[in-house]
């Protein structure tokens, strides 16, 4: 049976049998390992698993200066097992936000409203940013004109006229889409 440093040097070089000798040498340490950071079985192997793969990827690492092989390899397992427990609490935290969002409401859109939302998004996307960024501020975020013009530092008058500008160039795409897709009986203003 041949020495860790010996075993590090054949891993080191390559040699796939000094990977299996190292996993049986050390495997059950690196599970023990990831199992009490974790708590839980099956993540534990995973990380054991992933532990000898990142062993035997970055086997050029390993200093016989710096530590043991088994200390090395219990590192990586750490460094891992940390990797699983930040990965599982940002899917938490994504799924936590998921579920504190407002469920749908019981009016379902229609098909028509749909699409009044498309044409409307799809023309403020053309727009110029100024005229799209006074209309997003006029009517998503339900500011005045004045207030508009201290956030973004334009003038009350080129304020007024970027909307003005922006709700004809939408109100000329509605006609022209309501004409396409049948008549509407509201202006560009019910999407918004």
């Amino acid at each position: 049976m041949s020495s860790d440093d010996e075993l590090a040097e054949r891993l080191r070089a390559g040699d796939e049998k000094a990977l299996r000798t190292a996993y049986d040498r050390h495997g059950a340490a690196v599970l023990y390992l990831a199992q009490r950071l974790l708590g839980n079985r099956a993540d534990a192997e995973d990380v054991t698993q992933v532990t000898f793969v990142a062993a035997w990827t970055g086997r050029d690492s390993f200093d016989p200066r710096r530590g043991s092989l088994a200390s090395w390899l219990l590192g990586i397992a750490r460094r891992k097992a940390v990797d699983r427990i930040r990965s599982t609490a940002r899917a938490e935290r994504v799924s936590d936000t998921v579920r504190e969002q407002p469920a749908p409401g019981d009016d379902t859109e229609t098909p028509e409203r749909i699409v009044d939302r498309l044409i409307v998004a799809d023309e403020l996307g053309r727009l110029p940013e100024d005229q799209r960024r006074t209309l997003e501020m006029a009517f998503f975020d339900d500011l005045t004109h004045p207030q508009i013009a201290a956030a973004t530092g334009l003038p009350l008058g080129t304020v007024k006229s970027h909307i003005r500008r922006g709700m004809a160039n939408l109100r000329r795409r509605w006609e022209v889409d309501g004409a396409a897709f049948g008549t509407r009986s509201a202006g560009p203003t019910r999407a918004l």
